[in-house]
């Protein structure tokens, strides 16, 4: 398999060296971040001149490296291999599974010629915590699998086809050296139960795995629609499930976000300028891993595209919200939604997101609720078709799903 470059997380990498702080990689499991830190950012420091015996890698997740999970083992391992003031670099991947890990990197901290990186696929036991623990002194760097361009960078296909096949099976990195539909629908299937749901289950002492099931089915199923805890609690109501707590449910899904499998995206009231915390969406970090989880049914191009319009977005670097535009008509006030408020620093834009625009009427119901905004950030409108970018009479960017996946810099 050609070696996929993942050049947006490499230099985020290399321009945190010695910076005196961890540096930590989350994301969910099989997105690359072992690749990343143990082949390209280890290539990297070679090819910088940094001798082998200065760069210390440990898998937490293999058998072999059990006994390094007692915090004073692993302590004393690391120092043991400190032979001089030359700076060293320790990679250790899957920290999670270090007891205590916190303290032992707290101590790393304070040695001068010690530069950290650390990785795994749990938030809860990660950046909120470390992020407390090092009082700043941790910076998180987020991988996601492969965007539609680093896809595009090694798969053979034409770019038509490539988007169809990244609609369906994602960019879990491991996928590329895979030929058939019917290994790699195999793959995503096992990867979801035997890997993520599995790893949930045993990591929180799920009890009811069955209602866990089930939740990522809805969840999926429902995928860039509204929904809340009590809309859940009643869907389960509904399917005949007796003895569920709304309690249960919200637990269950922090398992889920803190897996890094689910994002959660909040509602924006853009003139009210507030969170409306009612009803919220959900997305899959890769839309393959949903498809997979619905075995390739309930394909709705317009949602499977938003999702993957998002993640783009998060990829970038955006906040993402819903955004909400609250309009009076003769029956009241009525709510408009905008798919995605996006900011970052002080940049703002409003993006909709939908298959086609192929009449008028379609174009003025896209258009409508950006309308309604009243300020002076851009407007845009992301469509399936392969188009040249072109402005609306309203001066709203129309921009085909290509270029915004492929130039990051389109919607500026």
């Amino acid at each position: 398999m050609q070696e996929i470059k993942r050049d947006l997380y490499l230099n985020k990498l290399i321009n945190a060296i010695g910076n005196r702080m961890i540096k930590v990689v989350t994301g969910i499991r099989r997105s690359g971040k072992s690749y990343l830190l143990n082949n390209l950012f280890k290539n990297y420091l070679l090819e910088s001149g940094v001798s082998a015996d200065h760069i210390i890698i440990l898998n937490m997740d293999e058998r072999r490296n059990i006994s390094y999970r007692d915090p004073d083992t692993l302590d004393e391992y690391i120092r043991s291999k400190i032979k001089d003031n030359e700076m060293y670099y320790v990679i250790i991947d899957e920290v999670q599974f270090v007891a205590d890990f916190e303290s032992v990197l707290n101590g790393f901290l304070n040695m001068h010629n010690l530069d950290v990186y650390v990785s795994g696929s749990n938030s809860k036991f990660l950046s909120n915590d470390i992020i407390t623990e090092f009082r700043g002194r941790g910076q998180q760097i987020r991988v996601y699998p492969l965007s539609f361009s680093e896809f595009m960078s090694v798969t053979t296909l034409s770019k038509s086809d490539a988007l169809t096949e990244y609609l369906r099976y994602g960019g879990m990195p491991l996928l590329m050296s895979m030929k058939s539909d019917e290994a790699k629908a195999r793959y995503l299937k096992d990867l979801f139960e035997l890997t993520y749901l599995k790893d949930i289950i045993e990591r929180n002492n799920v009890l009811r795995d069955d209602v866990l099931d089930e939740l990522v089915n809805i969840l999926a199923s429902a995928v860039g629609s509204l929904t809340s805890v009590t809309k859940l609690t009643n869907t389960f109501k509904s399917k005949g499930v007796k003895e569920l707590s709304k309690n249960t449910l919200i637990q269950y899904l922090d398992y889920l976000l803190d897996s890094f499998l689910i994002e959660k995206v909040s509602r924006y009231d853009v003139k009210g300028k507030k969170y409306i915390q009612t009803l919220a969406k959900y997305y899959f970090s890769d839309i393959g891993l949903r498809n997979a989880r619905l075995n390739f049914r309930q394909q709705e191009e317009n949602h499977i595209i938003e999702n993957v319009v998002y993640n783009e977005l998060i990829r970038r670097g955006f906040n993402v919200d819903v955004g909400i535009v609250e309009i009076r008509n003769g029956n009241g006030i009525k709510r408009l939604e905008v798919d995605f408020v996006c900011n970052e620093a002080s940049r703002r834009y409003y993006i909709q997101v939908t298959t086609h625009l192929d009449t008028r009427e379609k174009t003025l119901q896209e258009q409508r609720p950006l309308l309604h905004i009243g300020d002076n950030f851009k407007k845009i409108i992301i469509v399936r078709d392969d188009i040249k970018p072109w402005y609306t009479e309203e001066g709203i960017l129309v921009l085909g799903l290509y270029d915004f996946l492929l130039d990051n810099d389109s919607i500026l």
